[in-house]
């Protein structure tokens, strides 16, 4: 049966709109339920409804305790610093060719990854930094972070491909085990775009200890029950490599490769791990400028 993570079913919006949609309680725990996943069915079923529909200011409220929750997880992860390994040497490669730099970070939810690195300034001030989500209570908390840390990067709520500018770089954390193996290709598609030179994607390695170390992390780090259930389900939908590397080849004009894949690391520590998307004319200087840790950049 289909692994489901409730903070999929408990808020939906239109995608073409970005309005949101009401969500009925009932029909998100007949699904759990319908997936085999009982503990999940209660913890949705003891959330507040408006009539027979779930409150939004109260999944609103949830939601942003649980991104809150996710960023003492992505701290400990040191991801901001593991996106910064990467980026900083791809964006000193694209810089020999264009000066246009703008970097957008999919399904951003709180902002934590564009915010630390605005914050460090690692990435230099001709860089461009804006997150993208649906979810308008989380980009309304970003942006207020962002004013409060007076930091240089912008939040927006909308579809991350129908801005009115491409992003040179695309990144993402967490985000690729939300989609089926059958609509990953339609992501990465969606990616080969005429000023796109670059995409950077971490997600959780599938390894076979993964489900069990996503239960003792977010155990011991995370207080809300949906969010410990969430990151168990997260592990157990990750994408292994042979699928992520099938789906990316659906951008057919960037190079594949894997950064320290799982078949390469002990499987204790790899949490997380990146797919990388290079134009290929980027490849040797991208290389070049990694240094020695260009030796984990495995091509796909």
């Amino acid at each position: 049966m289909a692994v489901l993570e409730i903070s999929d079913l408990v808020v939906e919006w239109d995608a073409l709109t970005g309005e949101r949609v009401p969500v009925r309680r009932a029909d998100v725990v007949a699904r759990l339920h319908a997936a085999g996943d009982r503990r999940a069915a209660r913890i949705v079923q003891r959330m507040p409804v408006a009539g027979e529909f779930l409150d939004p200011v109260a999944m609103d409220k949830l939601l942003v305790r649980v991104h809150t929750e996710l960023q003492r997880l992505n701290e400990e992860l040191h991801m901001a610093q593991r996106f910064a390994e990467l980026l900083v040497p791809l964006l000193t490669a694209i810089r020999a060719s264009t000066s246009r730099l703008r970097v957008v970070d999919i399904g951003c939810g709180l902002g934590f990854m564009v915010r630390s690195l605005a914050a460090s300034g690692v990435l230099g001030a001709d860089v461009e930094l804006v997150g993208v989500d649906f979810n308008r209570a989380l980009i309304a908390e970003a942006t207020r972070l962002a004013e409060d840390e007076r930091l240089p990067c912008t939040f927006l709520s909308a579809n991350a491909f129908a801005l009115t500018e491409d992003a040179t770089v695309y990144l993402s954390s967490g985000v690729l085990h939300h989609f089926a193996a059958d609509k990953l290709p339609e992501f990465f598609r969606a990616q080969d775009r005429a000023g796109t030179q670059a995409f950077i994607h971490y997600d959780i390695a599938a390894t076979r200890l993964a489900p069990l170390g996503a239960w003792l992390f977010h155990r011991a780090r995370m207080r809300e029950p949906l969010g410990r259930h969430d990151g168990v389900a997260s592990a157990l939908r990750a994408h292994d490599d042979t699928v992520l590397l099938s789906a990316v080849e659906a951008a057919a004009g960037m190079d594949a490769f894997l950064f320290e894949p799982s078949i390469h690391t002990n499987p204790f520590c790899a949490a997380m791990r990146p797919v990388v998307g290079l134009r290929p004319a980027l490849v040797d200087n991208f290389r070049h400028a990694l240094g020695r840790r260009a030796r984990g950049l495995v091509a796909g």
